[in-house]
C-alpha cells in the first residue's frame, strides 16, 4: 500500500492555505509548501505567506529557507519536497502539500525528474544582452521554435520561465517537454490525491485585487527596499510577480498608482494560467472555494477512505 499524499493547489488567492491549515488539525498532518516564491527569506508580503499565527501551530516545511540572491530549481525542490514528505510519513502524519506552482506540483505527482543543469554564467549573460538589444519577445520566439508545448504554458513576459527554457536546450540538446515525457516513465512513489479550488472568475478577481491592497497597506514597498539594501540589489528573485513591479516603481519607470493596478492585471492573468494549467492534470478534482471550509474538508477526507 502507497501512503497517501493530499495535495491541495489552484490558483493564487484561492483560499489554499486557510483550508490546508483546518485540514491539517483535524487529520494530524503538517503541510508541505509548494510555492515557488515562498521558498525565499525576507520576501513575506508579497508572496502571501502564512504567518506564524495563522499556521495555529502546524509545522511548514519548504517556507522561508532560500536567500532571495541563491538558484533554487524545480530539481531542488524536487528532493527536498520529498525529503519533507518521508519525514512526516515517519511520524505518523499525514502530508499535506500546498501551492500554486505547477510546476512544481507535476514534478511530484507524475514522478518527473528535470535535469539539475550546471548554470552557464557565460551563456546566461549573452542572453541578458539580447533582451537589452533585441527585446524579450525575440528570445520568447527562440524558445517557442525549440519547446512549443511549454511555451504555451510561459506568458510573453516571464523572462525567467523564457529563459529556462533556453538554458535548458542549450545545456542538454533536449527541450523540456522531451525530457519531461522520458522521466514520466517511472513508477509513482506516493498515493496522490489531487484537490484544486474552483471559483466564479469575478469573484476570484476580486478577492486577488482586494489582496494586492492589503498587501500595499502591510508594507510590500517597505518590504522590496529593505531587500535592496540588505543585498545592495535587486535579487533574481525580484522578477517575482509583484516584486518586479514595485522595483519598477522604486527606479521610477513607473508610478506608484501604475505599479499597483500592473501586479492586480498580471496577478489575474497568472491565476487565469494556473487554473488552464491544473485543468490539464485529469487526476485533479475541483472543489468549491465559495463552499464552507468544512464541506470541502468532508470531500477531502471521502476522499481517502
Amino acid at each position: 500500500m502507497k501512503s497517501p499524499v493530499i495535495v491541495i493547489c489552484g490558483p493564487t488567492a484561492s483560499g489554499k492555505t486557510a483550508l490546508s491549515i483546518e485540514l491539517a488539525k483535524q487529520i494530524n498532518g503538517e503541510i508541505v509548501s509548494c510555492d515557488s516564491m515562498q521558498i525565499y527569506k525576507d520576501m513575506n508580503i508579497g508572496t502571501a505567506k502564512p504567518t506564524k499565527e495563522e499556521m495555529q501551530g502546524i509545522r511548514h516545511y519548504l517556507i522561508d529557507f532560500i536567500s532571495p540572491d541563491e538558484r533554487y530549481s524545480v530539481a531542488d525542490y524536487k528532493k527536498d519536497v520529498k525529503k519533507a514528505i518521508r519525514d512526516i510519513i515517519k511520524k505518523g502524519k499525514t502530508p499535506i502539500v500546498v501551492g500554486g506552482t505547477g510546476l512544481y506540483v507535476d514534478s511530484l505527482i507524475y514522478e518527473i525528474e528535470y535535469p539539475n543543469i550546471e548554470f552557464d554564467e557565460e551563456y546566461r549573460k549573452s542572453l541578458e544582452e539580447r533582451i537589452i538589444k533585441e527585446g524579450l519577445d525575440v528570445l520568447y520566439e527562440e524558445a517557442k521554435k525549440i519547446d512549443e508545448v511549454a511555451i504555451e504554458k510561459i506568458s510573453h513576459n516571464d523572462k525567467k520561465r523564457i529563459l529556462r527554457v533556453l538554458e535548458i536546450y542549450h545545456a542538454t540538446g533536449k527541450n523540456k517537454t522531451e525530457q519531461e515525457a522520458e522521466s514520466r516513465k517511472k513508477e509513482i512513489e506516493y498515493d496522490y490525491h489531487v484537490y484544486a479550488l474552483n471559483w466564479n472568475r469575478e469573484i476570484l478577481y476580486e478577492r486577488i485585487n482586494k489582496r494586492v491592497d492589503l498587501m500595499i497597506e502591510q508594507g510590500l514597498i517597505e518590504e522590496v527596499k529593505t531587500i535592496y539594501k540588505k543585498y545592495n540589489k535587486f535579487p533574481t528573485a525580484m522578477q517575482g510577480l509583484g516584486y518586479k513591479e514595485i522595483v519598477e516603481y522604486i527606479e521610477g519607470i513607473i508610478t506608484k498608482e501604475e505599479a499597483i493596478e500592473k501586479i492586480k492585471i498580471e496577478t489575474r492573468r497568472y491565476a487565469k494560467r494556473q487554473i488552464t494549467w491544473f485543468k490539464k492534470n485529469k487526476q485533479t478534482i475541483w472543489i468549491d472555494g465559495q463552499e464552507k471550509i468544512q464541506n470541502n474538508i468532508k470531500i477531502i477526507l471521502e476522499g481517502l477512505n
